[in-house]
């Protein structure tokens, strides 16, 4: 199962071909649950994010699927599940919150998480856009911080916004340039790379910080 997995990952030029060539504009529907399911669902941080888009704005330049289309189905898919998501965390940490025997989350920590994203909530909320399992996790953890819900729509708009038109238009205009449609596997997986590394690198730093105390 993860070995079939991995190969979707791999090869989603040819798995997302074929679904258009099989389910025609019910694609469309695919894609935006992908995608909702991906920024909305903490569940779901596995699920193919940049490289779907660059996949799915290459075939866009193929003519297999609509770029009016898309860009905005998926703009709405992203910004939806940013809203889920904030809405799962905070009414999910006001609950543990209330209950008298409630550990995991404290007053206090939800003091700091608020005023983080009070002073860094839009930023963040934008950079988490373009960082894989980040940004599953951003929105919840805004949250539960209780982050002012105008901030947070706005900044999440912005970065919905953002994060779709430029892969899928990344895609489309580069993506079936022949040296780019020929390594189209090196490409994803060059995107996955460049994705997780800024969390790797701040992962490390943590490490190396916890060590040193």
């Amino acid at each position: 199962m993860l070995a079939a997995f991995i190969d979707i990952i791999l090869h989603l030029d040819a798995h997302l071909l074929a679904l258009t060539q099989q389910y025609g504009v019910w694609v469309y529907a695919i894609l935006f649950l992908i995608i909702y399911s991906e920024t909305g669902l903490v569940i779901a941080p596995f699920l193919p994010g940049d490289s779907l888009l660059f996949v799915a704005g290459a075939l866009c330049g193929m003519g297999a699927l609509q770029l009016e289309w898309l860009a905005p189905l998926l703009v709405l898919a992203a910004f939806s599940g940013d809203n889920t998501n904030y809405w799962i965390g905070r009414l999910v940490g006001i609950r543990l919150l209330n209950r008298a025997n409630a550990r995991l989350i404290r007053r206090e920590h939800l003091a700091k998480a608020q005023a983080f994203y009070d002073k860094h909530g839009g930023k963040t909320i934008i950079l988490a856009r373009f960082m894989p399992i980040l940004r599953t996790f951003a929105p919840f953890v805004a949250g539960i911080g209780m982050m002012r819900y105008r901030l947070f729509v706005l900044f999440s708009a912005l970065g919905s916004v953002a994060w779709i038109s430029s892969l899928t238009a990344a895609g489309y205009f580069f993506g079936n340039i022949p040296v780019v449609k020929n390594n189209l596997t090196l490409i994803i997986i060059g995107i996955i790379a460049i994705t997780i590394l800024p969390a790797l690198i701040e992962f490390i730093r943590y490490h190396k910080s916890n060590q040193s105390v």
